[in-house]
């Protein structure tokens, strides 16, 4: 009869036990899921990022009085660029994801720009190498809205996961802080840049 109440107690601390487990290894599973979700993400920007420049040296011996756009491209693209590193290095960290989401906006817009100007262009309109570069960039970035989809959802999971009891304790205790989704920050990047050089 004495050990009946022993044999209760560690019945409850050995079921406890696998339920932190259970809830450990959870969580790191869904980070895991949603840092490579991430990863998909950063190929596709880094595609994107990789065909501005070609693009922009098309169009610059079109637009010789756009000289302003030009460089707002680049410049926009090289910011993006490096929030883009940052936020590789640890996606779903807050500010790392804020910082990306405004400088993807801000590529949005000076590629929103160049697309208006690039239409009052009749010869750049009709170059071929333009029309392919435009293509692969709507290409891209409409992987890039499959990809932020994915993440955003295997975000959403992870902090569920993490909000939810008892797997809220295990993540306080092992330091299980929320990850930040990949918000849109302006309402010209909700859409795919828009090209008809036909």
């Amino acid at each position: 009869m004495i050990f009946l109440p022993l044999i209760i107690i560690g019945a409850v601390v050995l079921v406890v036990f696998f339920i932190a487990i259970g809830a450990y290894n959870g969580l790191v599973t869904l980070r895991n899921r949603y840092k490579n979700a991430f990863a998909q993400i950063d190929v596709q920007l880094k595609r994107r990022y990789d065909l501005i420049p070609n693009l922009v040296e098309t169009a610059k011996g079109y637009l010789k009085h756009e000289r302003e756009t030009l460089e707002r491209v680049i410049s926009a693209r090289n910011a993006a660029s490096s929030a883009s590193v940052r936020a590789a290095q640890s996606p779903g960290d807050v500010g790392a994801m804020k910082e990306l989401s405004g400088a993807e906006g801000a590529l949005a817009g000076s590629l929103m720009r160049l697309f208006a100007v690039a239409e009052a262009y009749p010869d750049l309109k009709a170059n071929q190498t333009m029309n392919q570069l435009m293509e692969e960039l709507t290409s891209t970035e409409n992987k890039v809205g499959f990809a932020r989809q994915s993440f955003n959802d295997q975000v959403m999971a992870y902090n569920t996961k993490r909000e939810q009891f008892p797997t809220n304790i295990i993540a306080g205790m092992f330091n299980f802080s929320p990850a930040e989704l990949f918000a849109v920050e302006r309402a010209e990047e909700k859409e795919a840049p828009k090209v008809s050089f036909a």
